[in-house]
């Protein structure tokens, strides 16, 4: 969501000759405050633009004239997929039908198909005594996703290691030999606080991440689903994804054919967010897990779009997209977003 201000400054402009100037976008800043038990109302993936004019050009004591304009629109990241899987990329708006809170948009301001937009990513690897078995194959594979997948020129990825609680090993940087370090140097041991590094890794890291424009944030998150040392929920860490903006890739840790607790948190974190969940039962499944996300990461659509009978009340609304001439192709985005408040 995006809020606009527009502060125009009209006061002695026609004999100054003062012109505006345009500032850059830029993200609301979230609190500082350490993960808790209740999360806090944060207005995540909102910004705020202005036209503005320096005061130092004007008298201290000349008149100000402010307008204000409140532009609301909804940016939404999603993929479509086959029956088999297959990427679909080649789908027109007219292909696509969009609910906001069960009602058709008022206005689709774009639509098209991004497959360069310059990544943040948080690489979440669970360094819990839990997953000890496998841990060094999939921190092997997670080095080469990075290496892989991060471009010097465009994109940025931290490594977050987490057992009892969440430790940055490589901090945000397009450095892949930077990152791989970052993932090597961590070892496994302790508790397992995965929705604390989760929110920590939305609202510290993603939601502060540099960008110049649009970007697509994601976690890839490596673990067997099971917390036991969280202070906040499962529910308030997916809240924390939606209102960052960040789509959640979930790879579990657990090599059994049956599906347990774990892996059904890493299913609804995925599903919640637009993401996707992987169950690799063999070690070598990790990788191609792993070269998955990154495919997915370049073949996804993006549109934007104002919703119809909007309030800022700071309820959460929800998105269905489907693909409107064929039931055979999935869509995945995001479940919805939370509507700033005034």
């Amino acid at each position: 969501m995006k809020l606009f201000s527009l502060v125009v400054l009209a006061a002695a402009l026609a004999s100054s000759g003062v012109g505006l100037a345009q500032t850059a976008a830029s993200p609301s800043s979230p609190p500082a405050a350490q993960p808790q038990s209740a999360a806090p109302a944060i207005q995540g993936g909102e910004t705020a633009s202005q036209a503005t004019v320096s005061a130092a050009d004007l008298a201290d004591d000349e008149p100000l004239t402010t307008i204000r304009k409140r532009v609301d629109e909804v940016n939404v990241i999603f993929t479509v997929t086959d029956r088999h899987g297959h990427f679909i990329n080649n789908l027109s708006e007219k292909d696509i039908a969009v609910r906001d809170d069960n009602k058709p948009p008022r206005e689709v301001v774009s639509f098209s198909r991004q497959t360069n937009l310059p990544l943040r990513v948080g690489l979440l690897i669970d360094a819990s005594n839990s997953i000890r078995d496998r841990f060094r194959f999939e921190q092997e594979a997670a080095a080469q996703f990075l290496e892989q997948t991060v471009r010097p020129n465009s994109d940025l990825a931290f490594v977050i290691g987490f057992d009892t609680t969440p430790e940055v090993t490589a901090d945000l940087t397009a450095d892949t030999d930077a990152l791989s370090r970052g993932v090597r140097m961590l070892r496994p041991g302790g508790g397992t606080a995965m929705f604390d590094a989760i929110y920590y890794a939305c609202r510290d890291k993603l939601m502060k991440a540099p960008q110049n424009g649009p970007v697509r944030r994601a976690v890839v998150l490596v673990s067997d689903g099971n917390d036991n040392q969280s202070r906040v929920t499962r529910d308030e860490a997916v809240e924390m994804a939606q209102r960052a903006e960040v789509i959640i890739y979930t790879i579990s840790t657990n090599n059994t054919a049956t599906k347990g607790r774990g892996d059904r948190v890493l299913q609804y974190m995925a599903d919640s967010t637009g993401g996707r969940a992987f169950f690799p039962l063999k070690l070598e499944d990790v990788s191609t897990a792993l070269s998955r996300i990154q495919d997915e990461l370049r073949s996804q659509y993006a549109i934007s779009y104002k919703p119809a009978d909007f309030n800022a009340d700071g309820r959460f609304r929800t998105i269905q997209i489907v693909a409107e001439n064929s039931k055979n192709l999935k869509v995945r985005a995001r479940r919805g977003y939370y509507a700033p408040k005034e």
